[in-house]
């Protein structure tokens, strides 16, 4: 399926949600029609394996029926006729696909119950979600379906009002599937295409769980090239990447996209939300993953209460050969002074302060950092200059070694705030003792909403960052520079970008001599001008013009 397919797909199934969510907010309905999305998903990668198992033995489907009669489905045959059979067939199934849809759970019976309205499709929603979750082989899927509420006066005021427009629902995502390939990519990229419209539609909301693609692009093609000399090109193989505040996972799978299946080993997130972390682990199975292929955990980052990054002791600490992270900006968060001997913070002198955490999720996440490892985290300008703890960390990791690059993007590329934002690249052993910092606050396009990076034939904003990034130039006018600690320190430690690179036009240099004999030539065009006129006035008996 070409990738013009998949986004004409993605603008089908918005064009559902628009007519079918009514009066309800995008980010509610969002999660009806993605976890929709995602039966649909499993269900055909279980019908897909099951008629690999059975083969010649897979019953052949019926022909279509008249429109009230539902049909049934080709499993639900196999199962009527080899009863005795079933439960050995689900044990194989359950080893192969780690989950099991009985016959009436599958999206094929959903998509029949909706489109006859011949029984009660909330009910069987209700229990095929249930279903999936406790007949898993893993705890991947326990509570995937637990915020999916059907009984919410949001989908109506009562329950045959409900059943109506779930059955609406339903039948048009039924009606417009065919159309298009089941191959596996194709729901994946459907349901990243929705998550960027709804976040769209969420305006600051979706800064909980949505990172802009061109903003992502620039984060994952930054950590997949070679930490010390990023000229020689991409890595080959990355054997971990951490996401401490995930959202629906998109950074994390752009990052492997970016290294290819083969390139990359196991990724990890962490996201506080409930609802974004469910998001977060569809979003991992839909784009093909298996569940030892991903690991996310819902969870508080800034208290660290994921076991697994709880190992105090040095030699036995979790780390990571990439890390990358788009947290929520500037959040209030509840500290004590016992925190400040907390092993991801107590050797920068401070916590960051209650009223923005930025800088506790940096040192979160640097915390996990592989010596020899990369890390991107975009971040509000604030914490480049402002003073206070964050001067304290930002001059701890200065003086260490630890910021490699700082780059300024321009304002209103976020649909959960329109400030501009950095993104700071960190690294714990770092070759230049120098800061490369680019500027391309000035590099975009101005769309209604949003600005946007520039990708077309003539202009590359993303491209431009990366290859400024990868080549590290001493100097490009008005754009990017590299600057030396020593700088940086008469600058009292401030990152400021704009007292490194402007990106001010020099005024042009007046010539006053030039300007001058322009002068005296227009002064003695005036007065032959004014001779001439004064000739004709006097031939016409009128009054001169004074001199």
């Amino acid at each position: 399926m070409t990738e013009e397919q998949q986004k004409e797909l993605g603008k089908v199934l918005w064009a559902i949600a628009n007519q079918l969510r009514g009066q309800m907010n995008a980010d509610d309905f969002r999660d009806y029609m993605l976890s929709f999305l995602f039966l649909k998903y499993l269900s055909d990668n279980y019908v897909k394996a099951v008629q690999d198992e059975l083969g010649s033995d897979y019953p052949v489907p019926t022909e279509e029926t008249d429109k009230g009669k539902r049909k049934t489905i080709p499993l639900q045959i196999w199962y009527n006729q080899n009863q005795e059979d079933a439960d050995e067939f689900e044990s194989v199934m359950r080893r192969r696909m780690h989950y099991v849809i009985k016959p009436a759970y599958l999206w094929d019976s959903i998509a029949e119950l909706a489109r006859t309205q011949d029984g009660d499709l909330l009910d069987t929603l209700q229990q095929s979600f249930k279903h999936i979750e406790e007949e898993s082989f893993e705890s991947v899927f326990q509570g995937l379906f637990s915020e999916i509420n059907l009984s919410s006066e949001k989908l109506g005021k009562d329950y045959n009002a409900r059943n109506n427009k779930l059955c609406a629902i339903v039948g048009k995502i039924a009606e417009a599937m065919p159309d298009f390939s089941r191959d596996q990519d194709t729901i994946g990229d459907a349901y990243e295409y929705l998550i960027g419209e709804f976040a769209a539609g969420s305006g600051k909301k979706a800064g909980e769980f949505y990172t802009p693609q061109s903003v992502s692009d620039i984060l994952s093609g930054i950590v997949s090239l070679d930490s010390q000399n990023p000229a020689s090109g991409k890595k080959s193989y990355l054997a971990s990447v951490l996401d401490m505040a995930c959202g629906s996972g998109s950074l994390l799978l752009n990052v492997r996209s970016k290294m290819g299946d083969r390139g990359i080993g196991k990724i990890y997130g962490q996201e506080s939300n409930i609802t974004t972390y469910n998001l977060a682990r569809m979003n991992m199975l839909l784009h093909g993953m298996s569940d030892s292929e991903f690991e996310i955990f819902h969870g508080d980052t800034l208290k660290n209460d994921w076991d697994m990054l709880s190992e105090a002791n040095p030699a036995k600490k979790m780390s990571f050969d990439a890390v990358v992270a788009n947290p929520p900006f500037s959040l209030r968060w509840d500290h004590t002074d016992a925190l400040k001997e907390d092993f991801r913070f107590k050797s920068y002198g401070g916590l960051a302060p209650k009223s923005a955490a930025d800088f506790a999720f940096l040192l979160h996440g640097f915390h996990f950092l592989k010596d020899e490892g990369t890390m991107a985290i975009i971040l509000p300008h604030g914490v480049l200059f402002r003073s206070g703890a964050e001067e304290g960390i930002r001059r701890k990791l200065l003086e260490d070694g630890h910021i490699d690059t700082v780059i300024g993007l321009p304002s209103n590329l976020f649909y959960s705030t329109g400030i501009p934002v950095c993104i700071l690249v960190l690294k714990k052993c770092k070759q230049p003792d120098d800061v490369l910092f680019i500027n391309a606050s000035e590099r975009y396009g101005k769309g209604k909403k949003q600005n946007y990076l520039r990708q077309d034939e003539n202009i590359d904003d993303i491209e431009e960052i990366l290859t400024t990034y990868r080549d590290r130039p001493e100097k490009i006018e008005r754009y990017a520079r590299r600057v030396s600690m020593d700088e940086i320190e008469k600058n009292g430690y401030n990152l400021n970008i704009s007292r490194y690179v402007s990106t001010a036009k020099p005024e042009k240099k007046i010539d006053l001599a030039e300007v001058h004999d322009r002068l005296v030539a227009s002064s003695s065009n005036a007065k032959e001008a004014r001779q001439r006129h004064n000739k004709f006035l006097e031939e016409l008996g009128l009054p001169k013009l004074p001199d």
